[in-house]
Formats: structure tokens, C-alpha cells, sequence
């Protein structure tokens, strides 16, 4: 059993910064795949990043490459989600989560626990 907590959104203006963080419980995160996803309301639910569980490999969604980076700390059971050059539409719920498969996996339905979500919001 894993529980995530997301910490970090907030309201920034277009070209700002922010840094998420997701704090797990639970003696075995570093098991697990890590990944981040975003939601608007009235969409699906898509992928944003995603890191394997050692953080060797990760993987981006196109329309965040090269501004957003994904990473973790083992020894703290946290995965951060750094976000830099943000745009209006960036502005989501963004939700962390684990996947038992370990290595980077994109698919939702592979990701077995979730935390409640952060609003991020980017004012034009």
C-alpha cells in the first residue's frame, strides 16, 4: 500500500516556475514507476512525465518536453515534478502516482495508487 500526497501547485503567471512534490508512505517506493498526470476539467485524464523506479529512465509527454523535469529521492519517498516556462494551458489538477510495474509506463490503467491532486493555474 502506497499513499501519495501532492504538495507545490499554486497560481503563477505565464513564463513562471513551479516545483510539485509528491510525498509517499510506505517502505517500498522505491519500487515503484512514479508518475505525474494532468486533468482539466471535462477531459481525460492524460500523462505529463513518468520516472522508473531506480530514476534512470524517464519519459515526457511532447507538450512538456524541455520544460518540465521529473525526478525523485529514494531515501526521502518523494518524486518532484519541476515546471518551468509555464503556459496558460498547463493550468490543470495535476495528480501523482505509482505504478508496481516499476519501469516508465504512460498508460493510466498502469498505475495502481493516485494522490488527490494540486491545482496548478497560469495566468496569461
Amino acid at each position: 500500500q502506497v499513499q501519495l500526497v501532492e504538495s507545490g501547485g499554486g497560481l503563477v503567471q505565464a513564463g513562471g516556475s513551479l516545483r510539485l512534490s509528491c510525498a509517499a508512505e510506505g517502505r517500498t517506493f522505491s519500487n515503484y514507476a512514479m508518475g505525474w498526470f494532468r486533468q482539466v476539467p471535462g477531459k481525460a485524464r492524460e500523462i505529463v512525465a513518468t520516472i522508473s523506479w531506480s530514476g534512470g529512465s524517464t519519459n515526457y509527454a511532447d507538450f512538456v518536453k524541455g520544460r518540465f523535469v521529473i525526478s525523485r529521492d529514494n531515501a526521502k519517498n518523494t518524486v518532484y515534478l519541476q515546471m518551468n516556462s509555464l503556459k496558460p494551458e498547463d493550468t490543470a489538477v495535476y495528480y501523482c502516482a505509482a505504478s508496481r510495474l516499476g519501469w516508465i509506463t504512460t498508460a493510466t490503467t498502469a498505475y495502481n495508487y493516485w494522490g488527490q491532486g494540486t491545482q496548478v493555474t497560469v495566468s496569461s
